[in-house]
């Protein structure tokens, strides 16, 4: 079946899915898509792995498309310029998300490409870069200067945007739940900072604000 057939088969799929009250949902987000996710998952799980319709669902600029093409792509066959390209193309903060912890994570270029999109000056692409570097300080710690990483957390997380600004208080709460000779600065930059102090946390769930994340999350691990 011709190439062009198949992606417009697709979209279609993709246009019956939109449900106005998903839609409604994604976009108090920021996410400009009506589609749940559980079914944009059935339906990347039907087409299979496809890298070719991949990436023309991601050319498509739709925010639905592209998810379902990051679901359903090879992320090694991505170039290091092609996911750099992606990323500053990549608004929508689900899609972002996506991008970095189902493709870029998993990619040969993740490390050269955390170390570039951290200092970037377009904060969507800086939190690209956290995020990377967030995964590094759990599981692969062996080389980052930790101190540094507060150093600049303490000096740029107050006036950071939004969303760069999580990303950063994510990476501060990762030092501290996982590395104890750094967890009494950790907990004095949250405290000192107060970012995300007051953000309204469901019944049940940990808040983000750094000391209160990584007090529970420690104590979660000694009692384990």
């Amino acid at each position: 079946m011709p190439a062009e057939t198949v992606l417009g088969e697709v979209m279609a799929e993709l246009a019956a899915l939109e449900d106005p009250k998903a839609r409604a949902v994604n976009e108090r987000h920021g996410d400009d898509h009506g589609v749940n996710l559980g079914s944009l998952r059935a339906l990347a799980k039907r087409l299979k792995t496809q890298q070719e319709l991949a990436c023309r669902l991601w050319e498509t600029d739709d925010t639905a498309a592209r998810l379902l093409a990051l679901l359903i792509c090879r992320p090694k066959a991505f170039g290091r310029d092609e996911l750099d390209a992606m990323v500053r193309e990549a608004r929508a903060p689900k899609v972002n998300d996506w991008l970095v912890n189902y493709v870029v994570k998993k990619s040969p270029h993740a490390e050269e490409l955390r170390s570039a999109w951290s200092a970037d000056p377009d904060p969507e692409v800086a939190s690209a870069g956290w995020a990377l570097t967030t995964e590094r300080v759990a599981k692969k710690p062996e080389g980052l200067d930790l101190a540094a990483l507060l150093d600049v957390i303490e000096a740029e997380m107050k006036d950071a945007p939004d969303r760069l600004q999580w990303a950063m208080n994510h990476c501060l709460a990762q030092i501290g739940i996982e590395h104890p000779e750094h967890r009494g600065r950790a907990l004095g930059i949250g405290e000192r900072l107060e970012v995300l102090k007051d953000y309204p946390t469901p019944r049940g769930c940990t808040s983000p604000f750094a000391p209160v994340w990584i007090t529970e999350m420690v104590r979660r691990k000694t009692d384990g």
